[in-house]
């Protein structure tokens, strides 16, 4: 064990360019076997030079991580969407307790350090509509208006558009992702109730 010297592990990881790390990912930037790796790990963490997220999911303790990559991580695949999505972009004022995403997988609550992730299921073919800004995966403001009236339609979101700036929104985009949406009876009442806010 002291053939491993904890400073020059720490400049390994950090050569890296990773902020984030599975417990593989570790492994293969140190070059570690178990059990030493374990040991390393716990006394990186005792360090304070990682932090645990969860199992075998770590990140530099200070690198500047925002709640938005660390969402996308906790949970993949996902990107920020609905409520987070629309403060982000200033398209509802209102500032969402919890840190909300879509995933294909199924859908999901995470807490990490007194913060609630929550991530809602969305069918693969309607996976689609965002872009990367910095480190992170986010819906564009329209996708992330679509995907809160669709699970609205299904009775898994609750929606108040009047508390919605929707001047932001651009209308080619909202019909080119409108598209792609399936042509159920519940979420045309829902696209009918966004059309008496929103001119399409």
């Amino acid at each position: 064990m002291e053939t491993y010297n904890l400073a020059a592990i720490t400049k390994q990881l950090y050569k890296s360019k990773n902020n984030f790390f599975t417990l593989q990912q570790l492994k293969g930037v140190l070059n570690i076997k178990e059990p030493s790796l374990y040991k390393i790990i716990q006394k990186l963490l005792t360090a304070n030079i990682l932090t645990k997220i969860e199992k075998d999911k770590y990140f530099l303790t200070d690198s500047q991580i925002s709640d938005f990559a660390l969402a996308n991580y906790l949970y993949q695949p996902s990107y920020i969407s609905l409520e987070s999505a629309l403060n982000f972009y200033g398209v509802l004022s209102q500032f969402p307790y919890e840190i909300t995403s879509v995933t294909t997988k199924k859908s999901k609550e995470k807490v990490f350090q007194g913060k609630l992730f929550t991530y809602r299921k969305l069918k693969k073919d309607l996976y689609f509509g965002y872009q990367k800004i910095e480190d992170y995966l986010i819906a564009y403001p329209e996708k992330a208006l679509l995907d809160q009236l669709y699970l609205y339609s299904k009775g898994l979101k609750s929606i108040n558009l009047d508390e919605y700036n929707l001047k932001l929104l651009k209308v080619s985009r909202v019909r080119e992702y409108l598209k792609k949406y399936p042509s159920t009876k519940q979420f045309q009442k829902a696209v009918n109730l966004f059309k008496k806010h929103f001119s399409l």
